[in-house]
């Protein structure tokens, strides 16, 4: 029988996951062996890409990382994608806000999701993702009343 072989395609990680694969935190260990097990490139969209310049900014500003620190993990970050262990994951935008837009009325009062939060899991979705990789608690329950899998390595 052939070993399962986990592609990283099948994986939404959304930036509270993604971002520990860049700024060391106490998951960055846990996220680092997870992203080992699979192969082929995780998808990240335009909207993560945003994100991840943010948190990299983010960790400047509070004094987590300097500003040389903060230029290196944003120069590993774009080269990531250069040597294919992230791949640009384009969508039509408009379906994945009005498909955030549907997840909001449905579950937000129930969840207590963010506007965001709706639009990280649309994404997942409209790319057809089966697994959401997050630590956030109020995305992990959104993805999996949507039927995705929810994973925090």
């Amino acid at each position: 029988m052939r070993p399962t072989v986990v592609t990283a395609d099948q994986f939404y990680c959304d930036p509270s996951a993604l971002r520990s694969l860049y700024l060391h935190d106490p998951r960055s260990r846990a996220m680092g062996a997870w992203r080992a097990s699979c192969s082929g490139a995780l998808p990240v969209t335009k909207f993560v890409a945003a994100e991840m310049a943010n948190a990299f900014a983010l960790g400047e500003f509070r004094g987590d990382i300097g500003a040389t620190e903060h230029h290196a993990i944003a120069a590993h970050f774009h080269a990531d994608f250069a040597v294919g262990r992230l791949s640009h994951a384009d969508l039509l935008w408009r379906r994945a806000l009005e498909r955030a837009a549907e997840l909001s009325r449905v579950h937000t009062a129930v969840l207590g999701t963010r506007a965001l939060d709706g639009l990280h899991v649309a994404s997942a979705l409209e790319l057809g993702a089966r697994t959401f990789v997050t630590y956030d608690t109020r995305q992990a329950a959104l993805a999996k009343a949507v039927g995705l899998k929810p994973l925090a390595p």
